[in-house]
């Protein structure tokens, strides 16, 4: 009998293997605000060694996520900032942070008007619907 084929991995696994420890997800999110230089990665990210902030911003670069900017060339010294796939991470990070938050201290954003803890959908923009499964073909029709 043949062996079944490995499945592929999941779009989870594929996102953990990309940006799945602690510090690559805290460095993503320094760089959310715009580039930075090294040091002032270094202070954003107190208590990361030099080392594992030179490794991940290095990793981050490989994967396509970050660019190295050179702004001198003698030592050469680089500003980091994310590409537009890089840039993609701000919502799911924004998420996983409210989950964070939710679990840590029991806070979660609500709405300004009402006061009614907020939820994230998958939300078609083109049609204009929430989807509740989106695996689901039948959500996706107006």
């Amino acid at each position: 009998m043949t062996p079944k084929p490995p499945d592929p991995p999941s779009g989870l696994a594929a996102a953990a293997g990309l940006v799945g420890d602690r510090w690559t997800i805290l460095v993503v999110d320094a760089l959310l605000g715009g580039p930075r230089r090294f040091g002032e990665l270094q202070q954003a990210l107190a208590g990361t060694a030099p080392s594992v902030l030179s490794a991940r911003l290095k990793t981050l670069e490989q994967d396509g996520l970050v660019i190295a900017v050179p702004y001198q060339q003698r030592p050469a010294r680089f500003a980091y900032q994310l590409t537009a796939a890089g840039a993609e991470l701000a919502g799911a990070l924004r998420l996983l942070a409210q989950w964070g938050a939710r679990h840590a201290d029991g806070t979660t954003p609500v709405h300004p008007v009402c006061g009614t803890p907020l939820e994230a959908r998958w939300y078609c923009p083109t049609c204009g619907v929430v989807v509740d499964d989106p695996g689901d073909d039948d959500t996706h029709r107006v």
